[in-house]
């Protein structure tokens, strides 16, 4: 089988990574396709799908890689996750997330780019953004809207 990644895949720490799994699983959907364990069944490496993207997810392993849970709840990420049209609307995932003990740190809104989003922290205190767009905007719309000044570099 040819292992092939997305162009960029991000990884999170956790003290109990197999909980995590079950989580991220649970309450938001994600798709365990990596499971590597040793001997006694610890978690040595994993990576979860869901849509396109894939998240690495790992236990603490240096002093540099801890789980927001073992540094007072400090972290320098959060990773956003882009509903398609085909799944669950974003408020039902958020109430999904919420059922099984996400967190919710703010409850789905539109915003002005055209997304519907939450954010909700997972049990060790991971930030997650969760976004659906619910109508499509243009930059010059954002503009009009909001008076910010966009600049678009490069087209998708």
């Amino acid at each position: 089988m040819a292992w092939k990644r997305p162009a960029l895949t991000s990884a999170v720490v956790y003290k109990d990574a197999r909980a995590a799994l079950k989580f991220l699983e649970d309450a938001f959907g994600f798709e365990i396709i990596l499971l590597i364990e040793d001997d006694e069944g610890n978690v040595g490496h994993s990576e979860m799908r869901f849509g396109t993207g894939t998240v690495m997810v790992g236990n603490e392993w240096t002093a540099e890689h801890k789980s927001p849970a073992s540094i007072g709840g400090l972290m320098t990420q959060t990773v956003h996750v882009q509903l398609e049209d085909t799944q669950d609307t974003i408020d039902a995932h958020c109430e999904r997330a919420r059922a099984v003990g996400a967190v919710i740190v703010a409850e789905p809104e539109t915003q002005f780019y055209g997304d519907r989003t939450y954010r909700c922290k997972d049990p060790e205190g991971h930030i997650w953004t969760f976004g659906q767009t619910v109508e499509v905007k243009t930059p010059e719309d954002w503009h009009r809207d909001t008076g910010l000044k966009t600049t678009v570099y490069k087209e998708w």
